[in-house]
Formats: structure tokens, C-alpha cells, sequence
């Protein structure tokens, strides 16, 4: 692991989205897994532009949603399916066959998991998987104490992850559940970057890299993952202890 440090969100922006523009120009057909929510918003906006400014063939690359909220319509602006159709799949003009999403309202959240599970299998696993983190430490909906062995699951939500979720909605939703890739999905991608900006971000970032290999504390998943990057800006950065200290 690795830690990647920016003096602001866009210049950390500018870094994740490049790493995109160049996972494509080395193989057009990578499999893709990107986090929705705020994290991830300008990184989204800036590879969007930079493709289309250079022409970058996006047409064959496929797209993996990292999670969803259980309950939720796709298009209800604040899910996950509507951030990645609304930054993604809209801006690149997408075909619906280059990319699957957990379906949150499907009656067998179960089967939804063995499909997700089965594409990633098919299409010879995940290339660059780009997440956040939340402020207990979870990936995706890998809450605290979510085993590392997992593939996709269904997990009942902590109340930070849910009392939190409520800033993406315009109204109070019921967050109960959520459907999302494993931490076996992230440890067998090649390559992942955590990234995160912000002072309110500054602890579980400390955490998540001075903190022990825990379940408890799923970031510090990052540790174990050979080709695994955190990438930050300063504010995110501020309460690492120095490294000559």
C-alpha cells in the first residue's frame, strides 16, 4: 500500500481520473469499479472531460457499481444508480451493456449478489477499483466487523452510515440495508485507490493507515492489498503522525 498525498480535492481529482484515462489507454476493455456518493464527484467530472477532450475510446471498457442502497428506485437522485448515470454513463454515452449495478428494489437481494458475483467472475475480475471511506471506517457497505472473505452481501446498516446517507437525499429515506461488493472483491482487484479529502475525513484516514489490520475498522483492509494506493489531500492527511517522529 501506498499513500498518495495532494494539497487540494482537485489536484487529488486530477490524479484519480488520470489513473482512469490510463488504465483505458492500456486496455480499452478494463473492468472498471468506482464508489458513488461525494468522494468520488470531481473525480468523475474531471475524467468525464479529459476523455472526451482527447477522443479516449470508452466504449468498451465495463462499469461495476461498488453498492447500493436496499429499497431504493435507481433514479431517485442520491442512490447510487442515479450518481452514475447522471456522472458517468449519460456524459460518456454509455450502452446499457457496458455496465451492471446492484438492482436495490429486486425481491432476491440474494440472486442480486450471485449476479453481480458471476459478471465480475466472467468478465475476468475487477482492473481498478476506486472507493472512499465512511466515518467508521466501512468501504462501500462493508460495515465494521464485515468479514474480508465476503463477495457481494446484504448487510444491515450501522446508524452512522445511515444518519449520515441522509445528506445525498433531498428528503428522509429509510436506509435500512445495503447490497455491496466484498472486501475478497477489492483484495483480488489489481489494482484500488481509497481516496479522501477534507478535515472531517483526517481521523479515519490516521486509522485506516496507523491502525492495525482489523475488521473492525475495514479500511485498514488497504494495508493488505499489494498494489493498493490511499490517495488524499492535505487536509485529510493533517493528523498522520510525520514519519522522522
Amino acid at each position: 500500500m501506498k499513500l498518495n498525498t495532494f494539497p487540494n480535492p482537485e489536484a487529488l481529482a486530477e490524479f484519480v481520473a488520470g489513473t482512469m484515462i490510463e488504465q483505458l489507454r492500456q486496455k480499452p476493455d478494463s473492468v472498471i469499479c468506482l464508489a458513488s456518493g461525494n468522494s468520488p464527484k470531481l473525480t468523475c467530472a474531471e475524467f468525464t472531460e479529459k476523455a472526451k477532450a482527447e477522443g479516449l475510446d470508452t466504449s468498451r471498457f465495463f462499469f461495476v457499481g461498488l453498492d447500493e442502497w436496499v429499497g431504493l428506485e435507481p433514479g431517485t437522485p442520491g442512490s447510487c444508480a442515479n450518481d452514475f448515470q447522471t456522472r458517468l454513463f449519460g456524459p460518456l454515452n454509455m450502452a446499457t451493456s457496458q455496465y451492471h449495478l446492484f438492482n436495490g428494489l429486486s425481491d432476491d437481494l440474494r440472486q442480486e449478489c450471485f449476479k453481480m458475483d458471476e459478471v465480475i467472475r466472467v468478465k475476468g475480475g475487477i482492473d481498478l477499483m476506486i472507493v472512499g471511506i465512511g466515518m467508521n471506517g466501512h468501504i462501500g457497505f462493508n460495515e465494521p466487523g464485515t468479514s474480508w472473505n465476503n463477495r457481494s452481501h446484504v448487510i444491515k446498516l450501522h446508524e452512522t452510515t445511515t444518519s449520515v446517507g441522509q445528506k445525498y437525499f433531498q428528503e428522509r429515506k429509510t436506509l435500512d440495508q445495503g447490497i455491496t461488493l466484498g472486501f475478497a472483491h477489492l483484495l483480488a482487484a489489481k489494482q484500488v485507490i481509497l481516496l479522501a479529502d477534507g478535515s472531517a475525513k483526517a481521523e479515519v484516514i490516521k486509522a485506516a493507515i496507523e491502525g492495525a489490520p482489523d475488521e473492525d475498522f475495514p479500511a485498514t483492509v488497504m494495508q493488505l492489498h499489494p498494489n493498493g494506493i490511499i490517495a488524499v489531500d492535505a487536509a485529510a492527511e493533517s493528523l498522520l503522525t510525520p514519519k522522522n517522529s
